[in-house]
C-alpha cells in the first residue's frame, strides 16, 4: 500500500478519535465509545503506523507501552522543588495553622488597607490525600516529555517510560497553542480492585506479597519494564499546575478546573470551604465516607485558595506556609488471636509475632501483627484466645495495641516465651538490661540465613539476584552455611536448582565475583556486626585502614572515634574476638574481599584543592570533625558558598548556603555521601 494524503488523515482521525475516548473514559468518567470498538480502531492505528513509520508521533496511543527496558533510573533535578506538607491531626491544630496565616498576612506590607478584608474572608480548598507516589510531570509544547518520582525534593529518578503507560496522564495536553513549558504535579496510584488482583497474581506464582497499595504504586513505577507497569493500571490524579503565564490563573480552584479541562483527571471529590469550620466539617465527613472509595486516602490536603495570598505567604524550608495535611488516626480494628509465633533474625533476636483471624485494616487483610518482645506481651497480658485490637500507623507490620478482656476466653492461658530457639533448638538467652530475648548459635539455621540475607543487601555488597528466596534455596541444598561459602560456588551447582537454569545462575555467579570489588567500609558493614550501621562503618574504616588494625582496637581505642559510643565499642570488640569471626575473616580475605583501603590510589589526589562547605547539624560529626576529616584528604573548607564550591555537605535544618548551592548547581552531600568519599578510590562528578 502506498501512503497517501487520505492515509495520513485516516491515521491523523484514528488518533485523534481514541485520544477522544480516552479522555472521556479515563478523566470525565463517561464512556462515549465501546471497547471493542476501541480495541478495533486501536489495531487500524497500530497496522498503519507498522506500515508506515513516519506517521508515528510521541502522543499516539500506540506509544504509551515501549518495548525497550530500563538498566536503570537516572536522578535528574527538579526544575520546580516538591515541598513537603506540614501535619495536622486536629480541629485545633488547623486553627493554629489559620492564626500563624493570618499573623503573617497582617504584617505583610503587600495588602495595605485591604489586608483586614481579605484575611477576614480568606477561603480554603479541600482535597483528599492519596496515599500513593509524587510525580512532576514536564509538557514541552504540549507534548509530556519527563517524568520524574518525588525523590529528595530537589532531584527524582527520571522514569518518563513508566509514566506514560498510566492512562489518566496525557501524552498531549489538551491546549490550542501549548506553552513552551508547562509543569504538573499529582500522584499516581494502584486502585484497591487492582492491588487486590496484583497480589492474588503473586501468590499463585508464590511471590512475596506487596504489603499495601502504597509500596505496591511505589514498586511498580520502578519496574524496569514498562510492560509490566502497563499491566499493573495504575491512576493518577493531578492536583498543580505550573504554567509560564501563571497570573491567568487566580487561584487553587482554578487551577484544578485548569487541570481537567487541558486533559488530567482530578479528584472530584475536592471542595471549596468559606470557612474553617466548612474545612472541618469536609473533614469529618471523608473520615467516614474514605472507606467505601476505590483507593486509599490517609487525610486532607488543606491550601488557602488565593495565588495572590499563597505568594505572600510563601514556604519554609520544608513547607509551603499556605497548605496543610489534616492526617486521620492510624485505622484500628478488632480481630482474634489464634496463634503466638516467634522468628529468629540475622543478629539472633527473637520476635514474637500474633497470628489473627484475617481482618480488613487500611486497604490490606492483615493476619500477623508483631508484638515486639517479652516484656511487651507480659505488659498486655496477651494470650492465644484473646480479642485484641490492632492498628496500622505508617508501619507495614501492623502491632497489638490492646487486649479487650472483657471478651477472653474461660480457659485461656497466660502466654510462655519458648526456652529453646524453634530453629536449632538452643538454650535461648535474656540478656541482662535488654528486653530482647536472644539465640546465640551462631549455626542456627534462621541466623545464617539472616546474615547472607544482609551480606548481598544494596548498602552491604549489592549482590543482585541474590534475594530471600535464593537463599533459602541455596540452604535447602546445603550449599551454603556461611557468607564465606558464596565465593565457592558455582554456574553448575546453582543451574541444578529449581526454578534455576545457566542464565540465572551465570548471571548470579557474576553478581558474587564482582561484590568482591566493594569497598572495606561495605564489607565491615555487611559482616552484621551489631550496632554497627553503614554510616558506623564508615566512620571506623576512615579510622582504621584495615581489618588488623580495628581487630585489635580496643574499646577505649574505638570509643575516642566521636560518634562511636560503648555500646558499639563493645559490640566490635566482643565480635572480633570470637574464633569462628576470625575464621570467617580470613575465608574472605583468600576469596578476595577487601578489608583494607586501596592505596594504589591516593585520595589526597583525587581530593586536593576541592572546596567544601558544611552547612546544617550533621548526625554523628561535629563540624571541626568534619572540617579535619576532609583536609586529611587535601580539600579545603569554606565558609560561604560561591561557583568555586564544589561540594555542598547538608544537614539537618540547614540554611541560606543549601538555597545558594541549588541556585548555582553546587553538587550536595549528605553525611553519609561525604563519609563514603572519604573512604573511596573514586571522586564523584562535582
Amino acid at each position: 500500500m502506498q501512503k497517501s494524503p487520505e492515509i495520513t488523515k485516516r491515521v491523523e482521525q484514528l488518533r485523534t478519535k481514541l485520544q477522544e475516548a480516552s479522555y472521556a473514559y479515563y478523566v470525565l468518567d463517561n464512556p462515549i465509545m465501546e471497547d471493542a470498538v476501541y480495541d478495533q480502531l486501536y489495531r487500524k492505528l497500530q497496522e498503519l503506523e507498522t506500515q508506515f513509520p513516519d506517521l508515528i508521533t510521541p502522543d499516539s496511543p500506540t506509544q504509551r507501552v515501549g518495548d525497550k527496558l530500563a538498566s536503570q533510573f537516572n536522578s535528574l533535578k527538579h526544575n520546580i522543588p516538591l515541598y513537603s506538607l506540614e501535619n495536622a491531626f486536629n480541629l485545633e491544630e488547623l486553627k493554629q495553622w489559620q492564626e500563624r496565616c493570618q499573623n503573617l498576612l497582617i504584617k505583610s506590607e503587600e495588602l495595605a488597607a485591604e489586608k483586614e478584608t481579605i484575611i477576614n474572608n480568606l477561603n480554603y480548598v479541600c482535597e483528599l490525600k492519596i496515599d500513593g507516589s509524587a510525580l512532576a510531570l514536564t509538557y514541552e509544547n504540549g507534548l509530556l516529555t519527563r517524568g520524574l518520582t518525588r525523590g529528595d525534593g530537589i532531584t527524582g529518578e527520571d522514569i518518563t517510560t513508566n509514566v506514560r503507560t498510566i492512562r489518566s496522564i496525557p501524552l498531549r495536553l489538551n491546549i490550542d497553542n501549548p506553552p513552551a513549558i508547562v509543569e504538573v504535579r499529582g500522584e499516581a496510584f494502584l486502585p484497591l480492585d487492582e492491588f487486590a488482583r496484583i497480589n492474588q497474581e503473586r501468590e499463585e506464582n508464590q511471590e512475596q506479597l506487596f504489603a499495601n497499595p502504597r509500596n505496591a504504586a511505589a514498586g511498580t513505577l520502578r519496574q524496569l519494564d514498562p510492560k509490566i507497569v502497563d499491566q499493573r493500571k495504575l491512576q493518577f490524579f493531578a492536583y498543580t499546575v505550573h504554567l509560564p503565564t501563571q497570573n491567568t490563573l487566580n487561584s487553587q480552584w482554578e487551577a484544578l478546573e485548569k487541570l481537567r479541562e487541558i486533559g488530567f483527571l482530578v479528584n472530584p471529590n475536592r471542595q471549596l470551604c468559606d470557612s474553617l469550620a466548612d474545612v472541618y466539617q469536609y473533614c469529618q465527613n471523608w473520615e467516614i465516607k474514605r472507606k467505601n472509595l476505590p483507593y486509599l486516602t490517609d487525610g486532607v490536603v488543606v491550601k488557602i485558595n488565593s495565588y495572590s495570598l499563597q505568594t505572600t505567604l510563601g514556604f519554609t524550608q520544608k513547607f509551603p506556609r499556605w497548605a496543610i495535611a489534616l492526617k486521620y488516626p492510624a485505622e484500628e480494628a478488632p480481630t482474634v488471636v489464634e496463634d503466638i509465633i516467634v522468628n529468629v533474625g540475622r543478629t539472633g533476636a527473637v520476635t514474637p509475632m500474633a497470628v489473627m483471624k484475617p481482618v480488613q485494616l487500611a486497604g490490606t487483610t492483615v493476619q500477623r501483627a508483631t508484638l515486639h518482645n517479652c516484656d511487651r506481651i507480659a505488659e498486655l497480658d496477651l494470650r492465644i484466645g484473646d480479642t485484641v485490637v490492632i492498628r496500622k500507623a505508617g508501619e507495614i507490620i501492623p502491632e497489638v495495641l490492646r487486649v479487650l478482656h472483657d471478651l477472653r476466653p474461660a480457659h485461656s492461658q497466660p502466654y510462655k516465651f519458648p526456652e529453646y530457639c524453634p530453629e536449632c533448638n538452643s538454650k535461648l538467652v535474656h540478656p541482662h538490661g535488654e528486653a530482647i530475648i536472644r539465640c546465640l548459635n551462631s549455626s542456627c539455621p534462621a541466623i545464617i540465613k539472616g546474615s547472607i540475607v544482609h551480606w548481598a543487601s544494596r548498602d552491604a555488597l549489592d549482590i543482585k539476584g541474590l534475594g530471600e528466596k535464593i537463599v533459602v534455596l541455596l540452604r535447602e541444598n546445603n550449599l551454603v552455611n556461611s557468607i564465606a561459602d558464596l565465593y565457592s560456588l558455582t554456574v553448575e551447582q546453582i543451574a541444578n536448582l529449581e526454578r534455576m537454569g545457566d542464565k540465572s545462575a551465570t548471571k548470579l555467579i557474576k553478581a558474587i565475583e564482582e561484590s568482591k570489588k566493594q569497598s572495606w567500609s561495605r564489607v565491615l558493614y555487611g559482616l552484621g556486626i551489631r550496632f554497627v550501621g553503614s554510616v558506623n562503618a564508615q566512620l571506623l574504616t576512615e579510622h582504621f585502614d584495615n581489618v588488623d588494625e580495628l581487630a585489635q582496637a580496643s574499646v577505649a581505642d574505638l570509643e575516642a572515634i566521636y560518634g562511636i559510643g560503648t555500646e558499639i565499642a563493645d559490640s566490635v570488640e566482643q565480635w572480633f574476638k570470637l574464633d569462628a569471626n576470625q575464621e570467617l575473616i580470613e575465608r574472605l580475605k583468600k576469596a578476595g574481599l577487601r578489608f583494607s583501603k586501596n592505596k594504589t590510589i591516593s585520595k589526597q589526589n583525587n581530593l586536593t584543592g576541592k572546596i567544601f562547605v558544611l552547612t546544617g547539624t550533621l548526625a554523628t560529626l561535629k563540624r571541626n570533625e568534619a572540617k579535619k576529616l576532609i583536609e586529611q584528604v587535601g580539600g579545603k573548607v569554606s565558609n560561604s558558598v560561591s561557583a568555586k564550591t564544589n561540594y555542598v555537605v547538608v544537614g539537618e535544618k540547614a540554611g541560606s548556603k543549601l538555597t545558594k548551592a541549588q541556585e548555582l548547581g553546587v553538587k550536595q552531600l549528605t553525611e553519609s555521601e561525604l563519609l563514603t568519599m572519604l573512604n573511596s578510590d573514586i571522586v564523584p562528578t562535582a
